[in-house]
């Protein structure tokens, strides 16, 4: 069955996304010009000249140099001192900062102050703040309290960000630019959100009549008859409609993402070639403005570990942390542009978790080299000096409280330079990635839309999102795999294998691709959820998942929601393991293999996993969201294996990666962890038995 549902909305958002791609290919000849591969990364720490006496600053920046640090970053939160009084600015201070830095060879990273306007600008135009959905709103003493949908607020920000461009774009110490800081989704109800929000509406769906049957609003009445009518759907009124509320979101990051392109634009007109332009954001994964952005050079992202939000492995792993968080930040940041950094790397104990433990000592230098197998090309961290005063009192600096004194991250840090230093010298352009490791090359195709219209209707409390694809995640790491995070307009040739997680929203085209991938050789996976609905979030109109039934080689007859205190097992090769979440029931055509069927329920003995040939290649579908991933680990296992890619079994805790010629191994795991390495392989840093918190680096 073939149904194609096209809209002028859909052309445009290809053609946007089409842009972003020939746009990345266009920054990727940039990247060795800002960051030149034979220095392999940099690294670079926050200083807040504003924050610390004058007097203080040519011994703070002389020992951030003395402790190896290549670069700073000025300006993130200082708007106020940029420009005290409307339209009188001041860069006397700033001048100094930057002369001083450049005195000792820091190059700077300069920031807009976006993310916290003066008090005199939120006292005269109030309506810059957000307003909440119950009509309370922010004010000033916080930070990202202004919204990005007020139309003085983007406006004005932006002959801000024009001084401080003119007045540093052509300094040759400022090798980049940030703009804002963690930008964030704003889900505002002020007068120009609204407005915006109604235009936006207009602009994607043209007349009424295609948003009515877009957002399904015959239902309960809904329906409008002019765009004027409709308001910013509340997100926590019970059955408040569900297309209109992923409307919002769409919305939302978009305003998110041009307000930062805007930004980039202003800047770019009066920098040199030389300097960069980035953000950095806060790794949401259900927020598609990350990557949405065209202006920015490319992508970034800060990452806190250990505040209390994981348990990690082992009895110690919550002062490790969950050694996925800065894997899949590297493999989501890097294909958005083909480049990434991280601007903020934990530097130790932090203030604003639920629980702040002290991570274990060798942590810090541990996500440090994490972050570097990833490819990233600097690492930065917040911040230099820990804060004296205000909300991140108790957070962690390079140097203590005495402003002098390097913290156990401080000293982790200088390690990890030294350490990097000596790999510099062992450099070689012509290393070219392990052919092992490439055969094993797998994308995950990551769709926000999808994402974000799932959390809006699970089904199912047992649900997780992000917990389904950190099951096809984990296990790919597991087997040493390279991965990509890759998104709808990604050529997927590129890749020998292709997990396609819940991929719930699909349309003919994104059917036709997936299929013609498979065809000419590629080993597809699709699991539960992918396909029940089309690009709208409608349901088909014909049966459960029929669109996806040619590709699939099966029809699903139902679908299955367990309760928590009934879960329900799947026997694949001759184990069974446990589900509650959901189950498709799939009911295959001749040729299509069953791998693993459902036990002890009414629908016992009904196919739960499947594989078939598909032209050259195969399309294996797994219909349910296992308890612990360890089904989907073993059937992708299975499958690679029948491909002939040889596959590793590092246990939960451990990643390797290859980058520059060097093999890069870190244990987050409570356990000594012994890895073989061919004859011909030099240790560089490290010992093949790594111990916790450690990592071992080779030459191969």
């Amino acid at each position: 069955m073939r149904q194609i549902l096209e809209s002028h909305f859909f052309k445009n958002v290809f053609f946007a996304i089409l842009s972003i791609f020939f746009s990345f290919n266009l920054n990727a000849q940039k990247f060795d010009k800002y960051f030149p591969k034979k220095d392999l990364t940099t690294v670079g720490v926050y200083y807040y000249p504003e924050h610390w006496d004058p007097s203080q600053w040519d011994r703070d920046l002389k020992k951030i140099a003395e402790m190896g640090f290549e670069f700073t970053h000025f300006g993130e939160f200082a708007w106020a001192e940029l420009e005290p009084q409307e339209g009188v600015y001041d860069f006397k201070w700033l001048d100094k900062a930057v002369e001083i830095a450049a005195k000792y060879n820091l190059k700077i990273v300069m920031c807009t102050s976006t993310a916290t306007p003066p008090v005199w600008l939120t006292r005269k135009h109030p309506d810059i703040l957000c307003t909440y959905e119950d009509g309370a709103k922010t004010d000033h003493g916080s930070r990202q309290h202004a919204s990005f949908s007020s139309n003085y607020y983007r406006n004005y920000s932006l002959k801000m960000i024009e001084q401080l461009a003119k007045k540093y774009g052509n300094n040759k110490n400022i090798i980049g630019w940030q703009v804002d800081n963690e930008p964030a989704r704003f889900l505002d109800y002020g007068a120009d959100a609204q407005q915006r929000f109604r235009d936006w509406l207009k602009a994607k769906y043209k007349t009424i009549e295609t948003l009515n049957h877009a957002w399904g609003n015959s239902f309960w009445s809904g329906t409008y008859s002019t765009f004027d009518q409709i308001n910013i759907p509340l997100h926590r009124e019970w059955g408040m409609n569900l297309h209109a509320q992923l409307d919002h979101y769409r919305f939302a990051d978009e305003e998110t993402a041009t307000f930062l392109d805007s930004q980039a634009v202003t800047i770019r007109k009066n920098i040199t070639k030389d300097q960069w332009i980035t953000s950095n954001y806060r790794s949401n994964y259900n927020e598609s403005f990350v990557g949405m952005s065209k202006e920015l050079d490319f992508d970034c992202y800060t990452r806190y570990i250990v505040y209390g939000g994981s348990l990690g492995v082992g009895k110690n792993g919550y002062r490790l942390g969950d050694y996925t968080n800065v894997g899949m930040s590297n493999d989501f940041f890097r294909p958005t542009k083909g480049m990434y950094g991280c601007m903020e790397l934990q530097p130790g104990q932090v203030n604003w978790g639920s629980i702040n433990p002290q991570p274990l000592p060798g942590a810090v230098r541990l996500w440090l080299w994490h972050v570097f197998a990833g490819g990233s090309k600097f690492t930065c961290t917040y911040r230099y000096r820990a804060p004296l005063y205000g909300y991140e009192q108790f957070h962690y600096g390079i140097v203590g409280t005495d402003g002098v004194t390097p913290t156990p991250g401080g000293q982790e840090f200088t390690q990890f330079i030294k350490e990097l230093g000596a790999l510099r010298t062992k450099y070689d352009a012509k290393a070219t990635l392990p052919d092992f490791y490439l055969k094993r090359k797998t994308a995950i195709l990551f769709n926000a839309d999808n994402v974000m219209g799932i959390d809006l209707n699970k089904q199912t409390r047992e649900w997780s999102t992000l917990g389904h694809f950190m099951k096809y995640y984990k296990a790919a790491k597991s087997f040493g795999a390279p991965v990509d995070f890759v998104r709808d307009t990604t050529n997927f040739s590129n890749y020998p294998f292709l997990l396609v997680p819940a991929y719930q929203m699909i349309d003919q085209n994104m059917i036709d691709k997936l299929t013609s991938y498979a065809k000419n050789g590629g080993n597809l996976v699709l699991s539960c959820r992918s396909g029940i609905q089309n690009r709208l979030g409608h349901l088909w109109e014909a049966k459960f998942y029929e669109p996806m039934w040619d590709l699939i080689g099966s029809k699903i007859d139902s679908y299955d929601l367990l309760m928590p205190q009934s879960p329900g097992t799947v026997k694949f090769d001759e184990q069974e393991f446990g589900w509650t979440s959901w189950g498709d029931l799939l009911k295959p055509n001749e040729g299509t293999s069953v791998w693993a069927t459902y036990q002890g329920d009414f629908y016992a003995g009904t196919p739960a996993v499947i594989s078939r040939k598909l032209g050259k290649g195969s399309v294996t579908y797994i219909g349910l969201d296992s308890r612990n991933g360890e089904l989907e680990k073993q059937v992708l296992t299975k499958l690679y294996k029948q491909q002939n890619i040889p596959i590793e079994n590092y246990p939960e805790g451990v990643m390797v990666e290859y980058r520059d010629g060097f093999g890069i191994a870190v244990n987050y795991t409570d356990k000594i962890f012994h890895i073989d390495l061919p004859s011909n392989a030099k240790v560089v840093i490290g010992k093949n038995d790594i111990k916790t918190a450690d990592v071992l680096v080779w030459k191969y």
